[in-house]
């Protein structure tokens, strides 16, 4: 087998920081998108889906 050599703690902690600021810049990008003045869960589409309008009606098909 070959010899596997260890990797320093201190390598694994710079991965970590290394997403981390990763993570944060994703972060920071997604609430810059956000903020354009749509509010949290506003859609492209207005009213898409309000209320009915009415009770809906069912009728058989005759013929």
């Amino acid at each position: 087998m070959a010899d596997v050599t260890p990797e320093p703690e201190g390598a694994e902690d710079e991965l970590k920081r290394k997403f981390r600021e990763a993570l944060e810049r994703k972060k920071l990008a997604q609430t810059e998108a956000n903020a354009g003045g749509r509010g949290k869960n506003a859609s492209k589409i207005h009213s898409a889906h309000g209320p009915v309008g009415g009770k809906r009606s069912f009728r058989r098909k005759s013929g």
